[in-house]
């Protein structure tokens, strides 16, 4: 099918750097760079922390924003890809020594002080961890929604009316004319907010260390009543496939800004222990740390790219279930920086055999990782001196020492280590939920037989533990005889969407059955996104999404920075092009937020080839955070199409009831088809394109 001239946008690399041993799943796209901005004269930094709100009950005060502003602090002094000078970092947290309190004073002095010192090209970096509120706004005409969305500094008080709104917050609007008045000057701005403003949870299973807090604050803590928040934002009813609107829109005037949020206006966004397992973890912002994991491991992306790959992060580690929010010009490399690959090795320096990089967890590295030690950092790996095993890490830094008697003789200086690869873990770790309830008791009756259905790489830990799942038991629920199924923070924000299995209607080999059916295929999509986070490379495909629906024909490039919402049917289709000098086989695959895996095309790219193709229709059957996962492999002449239809499989039924024993067999015959939220399109072809793990993510939604 034929769709016309286009243009791909930029694609994000789907995984790290490094030599992986399925080289046939290398992520592979060409960057679309508008461009290469200037690098900017002298770069400024704001970072506001607030954590200890006097005037709220201690309930409600956090722990993480402090760390979020010394991590960030300490990126951008020592490692980010341009220079900022420590004295042009502006701090202002509580809980950080030496530092101003975040009050409402205080952050409008700052902006007040860093707009006089400015000037054209330069380059600011803001960043905000602490609460966010809505409250009715003053100002109709601004707000769609009728609210305002409001940050909080450290003496917010309450409520007091129409016109004075929350004493001492700052309002979105004031933001956006602070970050108005720096474009105005003529530099480059881009904030980032690790806080949210609406949204309900449930704590469903503990975490293991009570530290997870969400950073919104309900509008009931401010004097303000919930019912009147709510009202004023059911007035809106927008189109279905609008994308949600950011609290602070770029003008276009000036300088750039982009606007990076942690979640939408109405989902929360939570802090807890970071990174997951690790001694000496501190609480942080999930947002903050995710956003400077990707940074450091891909410090020249673009901001599309980085966007990316923080979706891609969330999704294969269970970190929260908010959508980050993207605004600005996003085809800019971040710092109005150079672009540049990813990172994978660092200058080294030796000192009594014991090897030095500047680089740690946040890079991506980890103990017992094996580094080559390479005389240039243009050498191929294959000239590598010898190796080495890491040893001992911290967030920014890392250790190692010769391991297999490879390293020999005098080293030159001017050392580089390179890192060789992904470790990768398929296991999946679930913890138990906490004891005392009929449904526990009869999860504790079908244990045994569940770990055997599950096979060994299902492992069940107890309540509170590390863990990638929680099963967790909620009695005000509408199923208080059943085990949810929930992320790592424990958190439930949408029941309807989260995975339960009851258990007053089983006995315990069906629901050791059920159970491990349900988990098996959970994991079995989670392992897909996890291989597309590690394989890595990039190559000459280029390859854009597009849309279209019976209204509308004509086709327009799916939105590559966010996540774009359709409704039932809305159409997907591809075109890639294979600049390269070999011929490259295209699977795509769509995974339902039921955790369904569909297989909707394969197909092979001779060199110079364009595939034009339609792939999928969105259905009125589930809808949730879908994602199409195109993977693009290398094809040797004469051989068959590489056909990845194996791992198709059916949804999880979010309601998991009783199951027959005839129901079981079937299912694990492979006849035990259900309804897909999307249907494919064409029928296979001979055409497809190269080396590659992608991923697109869509957010299904109702047409009404």
């Amino acid at each position: 099918m034929d769709t016309g001239e286009f243009v791909p946008r930029s694609v994000p690399i789907a995984g790290r750097h490094g030599v992986f041993p399925l080289r046939c799943l290398m992520v592979a796209i060409a960057l679309v760079l508008v461009g290469t901005p200037l690098i900017a004269r002298e770069n400024f930094a704001i970072l506001v922390g607030a954590s200890t709100y006097q005037n709220l009950k201690e309930q409600y005060w956090l722990k993480g924003p402090a760390n979020d502003v010394t991590l960030v602090r300490t990126y951008l002094t020592t490692a980010a890809p341009v220079h900022f000078d420590a004295a042009n970092v502006t701090v202002l947290a509580d809980g950080i020594a030496g530092a101003p309190a975040p009050t409402l004073a205080a952050i409008r002095g700052a902006f007040a002080d860093l707009t006089a010192r400015v000037q054209p090209g330069d380059f600011v970096y803001l960043h905000f961890s602490g609460h966010g509120t809505q409250a009715p706004t003053a100002h109709p005409e601004t707000e769609l929604d009728g609210l305002d969305e409001v940050f909080l500094p450290v003496d917010v008080g309450v409520w007091k009316d129409d016109t004075s709104g929350v004493e001492n917050g700052l309002v979105d609007d004031e933001i956006g004319t602070m970050l108005d008045a720096l474009t105005a000057k003529g530099a480059d701005v881009w904030v980032v907010f690790d806080s949210c403003h609406s949204g309900t949870v449930t704590r469903g299973a503990p975490s293991g260390d009570e530290e997870v807090r969400t950073r919104m604050l309900p509008p009931e803590a401010l004097g303000l009543s919930a019912d009147q928040v709510e009202e004023i934002a059911s007035r809106a009813a927008p189109d279905p496939r609008a994308q949600p609107v950011p609290p602070i829109k770029a003008n276009g005037k000036g300088g750039h800004l982009v606007a990076f949020f942690a979640a939408q206006t109405n989902e929360q966004t939570p802090e807890r222990n970071l990174p997951r397992g690790k001694p000496g973890r501190l609480p942080q912002g999930v947002f903050t740390w995710t956003l400077f994991e990707a940074l450091a491991e891909y410090p020249g992306a673009t901001y599309a790219q980085l966007s990316q790959e923080i979706l891609r992060k969330y999704a294969v580690k269970s970190l929260a279930r908010s959508t980050p929010l993207f605004e600005g010009e996003m085809d800019r490399v971040v710092f109005s920086g150079a672009p540049s690959p990813r990172v994978a090795q660092w200058p080294a320096t030796v000192d009594g055999g014991v090897f030095s990089v500047p680089a740690g967890r946040l890079q991506g590295l980890s103990e017992g990782a094996v580094m080559a030690v390479m005389k240039s950092a243009a050498d191929p790996t294959e000239a590598a001196l010898g190796r080495v095993t890491v040893t001992g890490i911290d967030t920014f830094s890392a250790h190692a020492v010769a391991s297999d008697g490879t390293l020999t003789g005098e080293l030159p200086k001017g050392l580089t280590l390179r890192k060789l690869g992904e470790v990768l873990d398929f296991t999946l770790t679930i913890a138990l939920p906490e004891p005392g309830s009929a449904p526990a008791a009869a999860l504790d009756a079908a244990l045994a037989a569940l770990r055997d259905a599950a096979g060994p790489r299902l492992i069940f830990v107890a309540p509170g533990a590390e863990a990638d799942l929680r099963l967790a038991v909620i009695p005000d629920s509408p199923r208080p005889d059943a085990l949810w199924i929930l992320p790592s923070t424990g958190l439930a924000d949408d029941l309807a969407r989260t995975p339960s299995v009851s258990t007053a209607d089983k006995d315990a080999t069906a629901l050791a059955l059920v159970l491990g059916d349900t988990l098996a295929r959970m994991s079995k999509a989670l392992n897909v996104l996890k291989l597309g986070e590690a394989v890595g490379g990039e190559t000459g495909v280029k390859v854009g999404l597009l849309t279209r629906n019976p209204k509308d024909k004509a086709l327009k490039p799916l939105d590559d920075t966010g996540v774009p919402r359709l409704i039932p049917d809305d159409e997907v289709h591809i075109q890639a092009t294979n600049t390269t000098d070999g011929p490259v086989d295209l699977n795509v695959l769509y995974l339902g937020s039921d955790f369904s895996i569909s297989h909707m095309f394969k197909g092979r790219l001779q060199p110079g080839d364009t595939l034009k193709q339609g792939l999928l229709r969105i259905t009125d059957a589930a809808f949730g955070r879908d994602r199409i996962i195109l993977v693009m492999t290398p094809a040797k002449p004469q051989s068959a199409v590489e056909d990845l239809s194996f791992l198709a499989q059916d949804a999880v039924d979010l309601l998991r009831g009783n199951a027959s024993a005839l129901d079981l067999a079937l299912r694990e015959a492979g006849f035990g088809e259900t309804t897909r939220a999307a249907v494919s399109l064409a029928a296979e072809t001979e055409t497809g394109p190269a080396p590659a793990i992608l991923q697109f993510e869509i957010d299904t939604v109702p047409a009404e």
